[in-house]
């Protein structure tokens, strides 16, 4: 009997080393299998940061983008604002020019210290307008230019057709842009 015992006591053992060992292994097994689901939640969070981050990074960029572009426009306004600021005024002073104009037209003697008094505030006034990029057109004898010139009459003559013969008002342009057409009769 008391082999019998032993005997018992072994296969029991045994049966509680196998149980061990298969729980041991189903607790293994599930921890893998933890680890495997663990790791590829982990990768999933990984790609969705990556999205993320590529997300991100392409909105910085376009910020980026954004404010440069910004930065130009303002400068090109600020430029231009500069350049034609004067613009108003400018066109102001062009009747006073206008004005001394057809004073020293209607001036027969030019030798007076009057008449050569007007002349040098003309001269002054144009040397103004200069300096700050102000420049008459020239239209005599010059093909008509719809940008340039605002044709009041036209009349037959022996000059080219669309030809400029004659100029009733100046015309002047600030940095190339027309600031006031030049008033013309054109050669039909």
């Amino acid at each position: 009997m008391f082999e019998e015992n032993i005997k018992e006591d072994n296969q029991i053992s045994v049966e509680e080393m196998d149980a061990d060992s298969n729980l041991e292994a189903f607790q293994e097994e599930m921890k893998d299998q933890q680890e495997a689901e663990s790791i590829e939640n982990l990768k999933n969070l990984l790609k969705e940061k990556e999205l993320e981050s590529i997300d991100f990074q392409n909105r910085h960029q376009r910020l980026q983008a954004d404010f440069i572009n910004y930065k130009k426009r303002v400068e090109k306004e600020k430029s231009e604002i500069y350049q034609y600021g004067v613009e108003k005024l400018a066109i102001d002073l062009l009747n006073i020019i206008d004005g001394l104009e057809r004073a020293l037209d209607s001036q027969k003697d030019t030798t007076n210290s009057f008449t050569e008094g007007i002349q040098l505030i003309l001269k002054q006034f144009l040397d103004i307008l200069d300096k700050h990029g102000i420049k008459e057109i020239e239209a005599l004898n010059k093909p008509f230019d719809l940008n340039l010139h605002h044709a009041v009459m036209k009349e037959e003559s022996d000059v080219e057709s669309n030809t400029v013969i004659e100029v009733y008002q100046k015309g002047y342009t600030i940095h190339s842009k027309v600031l006031r057409p030049a008033m013309v009769k054109v050669s039909a």
